[in-house]
């Protein structure tokens, strides 16, 4: 592809979860679109999150009324439309007093900067009441309850007994959002074949008509754009500046987050999140994240996306916070298999505490001028869980000025190994039945996988049929075909995308350097690296889970 150039309709810059839900919307419209990260897809923020698909409880606190609404219907579509990637979560917030935190609250809505210290029983029924309300649209899990203090205890026996009563409610768990980010993206090529998604390709600069980007191979590859989407997150002022013209949109906090082997607490946690507050004020949340237990966040400001990683001091936050709610267990820093942390691309906001920015999206244009010749959207904003929404107000938007309609919704459009999910017990029986005696695996097999790829486990299985499905070294639900389906059909350029992004051999500490090795041998063989580049590939992935995210090779 060096020297080439391709005109399209829409050139996306940064391939996170909102510029893979734009790519995805605007490719079912039947348009031409190029979407283009510098590193691999899914790789940055939306690599970093907590992980929850949820309707922004405490956004009710700061009167984002509309954002709740759009958050939880989006929450109750994804529940719908990716059931592979998106499971309910049942959630428990401790309660310490029963009327303190309205005035704090009343304040906080309307406008004070700083955050309430506690909330009581009242002001969380009050929330929680609001919260089913506008989870109404589309609703597919119960509403709340509270819990007296000795059901609580009961529930969950290690939980301090300075609690008063417990708020319950649901909400929702991505289980691996960067395959969820790589299946959007794979449905937008689907939609429109003349698309395309290129992963590690760097941006060198524009002459105001075609944007140019350099590839892996060493070689180059321009855009000739009637639009350019800025999705680069944290990046976006640096992309904009690269582009000709220069911005400030972005003022990014940051949130860490640990992984913990401690199976005392995934058996009290008996599959619900605990959301609750730090002696701070600030909330914290602890939840089964595939067997291992999730602790987060942190909201502080920072400003480098390319240098950020969970500290010595956040560690010690999250292991203070955990004991003082959890007295009846222990914890400790040798529990930790995984720490994460990444920049929200929150807008720019002096003087406001941290968590009080708001989560709301926003899409600024700059629109043509001098040798540019076609308007700049920036993507500012906004969660996890509204990307559709957001993708779907941006390409409206786009639509309107290229003078195209809208042909397809997206609102009930299944996503990748959601498509033609089973929707019931039968259903999911028949699935399992076809599949095992189509590709000879095992009923077990068969069910993990569904599990984990929903129905795109299909093809996984039938290549893995009659090839080496031995698991890999102590990480036994993966095997090697497995993994060489995933480096042969999922856009894989380094080892990192397969432990880190393409499975959650990494995030879970289920990988060892026997395993690494397997599965560095099995990409050399699909991709065909030579020896030097086997070494590399080793050596910079086990750099990148030591140094970024405290991982411990046994």
């Amino acid at each position: 592809m060096t020297g080439t150039t391709r005109d399209v309709d829409v050139l996306i810059i940064g391939a996170g979860i909102n510029g893979a839900g734009l790519f995805r919307d605007l490719c079912e419209q039947g348009l031409k679109v190029a979407i283009v990260d510098k590193a691999d897809f899914g790789s940055g923020t939306s690599a970093a999150p907590s992980r929850l698909i949820h309707g922004g409880i405490k956004y009710l606190e700061t009167g984002e009324l509309g954002l709740v609404a759009q958050s939880t219907l989006e929450r109750n579509l994804l529940l719908r439309n990716a059931p592979h990637a998106v499971r309910p979560l049942p959630t428990v917030i401790p309660i310490f007093s029963w009327l303190t935190g309205i005035g704090a609250a009343l304040r906080t809505l309307f406008g004070s900067t700083t955050a309430p210290r506690s909330r009581g029983a009242l002001l969380i029924k009050i929330g929680l009441a609001m919260y089913d309300f506008y989870g109404a649209r589309r609703r597919v899990m119960p509403r709340h309850s509270m819990w007296s203090k000795a059901r609580a205890l009961s529930e969950i026996p290690p939980l301090t007994p300075g609690i008063v009563a417990a708020g319950t409610y649901y909400d929702a768990t991505v289980r691996h959002p960067e395959r969820l980010v790589l299946e959007l993206l794979q449905d937008g090529v689907r939609a429109s074949p003349q698309s395309m998604a290129l992963n590690y390709a760097q941006l060198l600069g524009s002459d105001g008509s075609v944007v140019r980007f350099a590839l892996p191979d060493g070689g180059e590859f321009g855009f000739r754009p009637r639009i350019v989407v800025n999705a680069a997150g944290p990046w976006i002022d640096h992309v904009n500046a690269a582009l000709g013209a220069p911005s400030r949109l972005i003022g990014g906090t940051k949130g860490s987050h640990i992984v913990l082997d401690h199976p005392e607490l995934l058996e009290a946690l008996n599959g619900r999140m605990i959301y609750f507050e730090a002696n701070d004020g600030r909330i914290c949340l602890v939840f089964d994240y595939l067997g291992r237990a999730l602790v987060g966040s942190t909201d502080t400001r920072a400003a480098d996306p390319d240098a950020v990683r969970c500290e010595d001091d956040e560690i010690d936050y999250f292991l203070a916070s955990l004991r003082e709610l959890l007295p009846g267990l222990a914890f400790g820093r040798e529990q930790i298999v995984y720490a994460y942390s990444g920049i929200r691309p929150l807008p720019a906001s002096d003087g406001t505490a941290p968590g009080l920015i708001s989560r709301d999206h926003s899409a600024p244009v700059m629109e043509s001028e001098g040798d540019r010749t076609w308007p700049i959207i920036s993507l500012v904003g906004g969660k996890w869980t509204t990307f559709r929404g957001f993708a779907e107000e941006v390409a409206d938007m786009l639509l309107s000025r290229l003078g195209q309609p809208r042909r397809v919704s997206t609102q009930s459009l299944a996503i990748g190994g959601g498509r033609d999910f089973p929707a019931d017990a039968a259903a999911h029986a028949r699935w399992i039945s076809a599949v095992t005696a189509e590709t000879g695996a095992s009923p077990a097999r068969a069910e993990a996988m569904l599990d984990r790829y929903g129905t795109t486990a299909h093809v996984i299985l039938a290549h893995e049929a009659g090839r080496q499905a031995e698991p890999l070294d102590g990480s036994f639900e993966y095997t090697q075909a497995e993994i060489d389906w995933l480096a042969r059909n999922e856009r894989v350029v380094h080892l990192a995308d397969i432990v880190m992004r393409r499975t959650a051999l990494a995030i879970t500490g289920r990988l060892n350097r026997s395993s690494l090795a397997q599965i560095a041998d099995t990409a050399a063989a699909a991709l065909k690296w030579n020896a030097e580049r086997l070494e590399r590939e080793l050596e910079a992935t086990s750099k990148e889970l030591t140094e970024r995210h405290r991982f411990c090779f046994e």
